[in-house]
């Protein structure tokens, strides 16, 4: 029997309207155009304003688009898993709340926490629903709402994040095309270098913990830096290994958009050229959950159906992975 793959039928994204650029931070702390440019290679990020506007305001727009777009009616919809770590509330989840906006009320649905990971995470998560033949059309979407946790005064943070959204479609196929393989990691002694301080049980807000600025997101960049070149490089390099593929045969690595030089770093390992390398931080800045399906979103039109794509990510706690798929569609 054809064996039943989690195959991506389709993908949208969504960002916000106003931009932050290099030039607007320049006002806001010591910093400068160049110095963002060279370290991040970012230019500019986009920011959802407006009181009352959640995570899930980007994600109600990014899987809109992805219905009408695939055709798809909201009721066939069994399973919607949405990526954040900025959620609307504590509870309920952003997935619920953007799956009462569209429409889609014949599915259960649920958050991934995995910081710049929950992308993968979810999106691995949702392919076993397929393949176990549970669900036949599965949404995750990658959304996150980073204005609400960045601390515009802290020069190290501000710089990186952006607010965004992406989402696709998951069916079943058993044409050999959909997610192939994934690999996982995560390693708890990270979150001393990357992690939110409060907000949660452990240190709930209080009039303390906002003037002490721990509502924000603190972030060691050295060690964080180096861990994500060598996890993300790991990874890919045995999911290649494992499939007895080599990087001749990727047609593109889909990496976490964090900073160019953790890109770069972890395409040379890899021996991957920056030519089959998705590339747009300069655009939207880290997006957390959302980079990889933005990428998937921008480069949909260049992937033809049967390309190996490789998605990596690395996030804070720590948390890392790799998913090699075959693209479904495209000529």
């Amino acid at each position: 029997m054809p064996t039943t793959r989690a195959a991506i039928t389709g993908v949208h994204a969504y960002v916000p309207e106003d931009v932050i650029t290099n030039a607007d931070l320049e006002k806001l702390v010591d910093t400068n155009d160049e110095w963002i440019r060279t370290r991040t290679g970012i230019e500019k990020r986009h920011i959802l304003k407006g009181e009352g506007r959640g995570t899930s305001v980007m994600g109600i727009e990014a899987v809109k688009g992805l219905l009408e777009k695939t055709n798809t009616d909201p009721s066939e919809i069994e399973l919607v898993i949405c990526a954040t770590v900025t959620a609307d509330m504590q509870f309920p989840d952003t997935a619920n709340i953007i799956a009462d906006e569209v429409g889609i009320k014949n599915a259960f649905c649920y958050d991934i926490n995995a910081a710049c990971s929950g992308f993968i995470y979810a999106l691995t998560t949702a392919a076993r629903f397929i393949e176990a033949g549970a669900h036949k059309k599965v949404i995750v979407v990658g959304a996150d709402k980073m204005s609400s946790i960045v601390d515009y005064t802290d020069r190290s943070t501000c710089i990186i994040f952006g607010d965004g959204a992406g989402a696709v479609l998951l069916e079943a196929s058993e044409e050999g095309n959909g997610i192939v393989d994934a690999l996982l990691k995560s390693d708890g002694a990270g979150r001393v270098y990357l992690h939110q301080k409060a907000g949660g049980s452990a240190y709930p807000a209080t009039a303390d913990t906002v003037q002490r600025r721990e509502h924000f997101v603190y972030q060691n960049g050295r060690p964080v830096f180096k861990a994500a070149v060598s996890g993300m490089a790991d990874v890919v390099g045995k999911v290649i290994e494992r499939n007895d593929i080599s990087a001749d045969d990727v047609a593109w690595l889909v990496p976490h958009q964090a900073n160019r030089r953790i890109i770069e770093s972890v395409a040379n390992m890899l021996d991957f050229p920056m030519e089959k390398v998705m590339v747009n931080i300069h655009k939207y800045g880290n997006t957390t959950a959302a980079t990889i399906p933005l990428c998937l979103w921008e480069w949909e039109d260049q992937m033809k159906k049967g390309d190996n794509v490789i998605l990596t990510a690395f996030g804070g706690g720590f948390t890392w992975g790799a998913v090699y798929l075959k693209w479904a569609y495209g000529e």
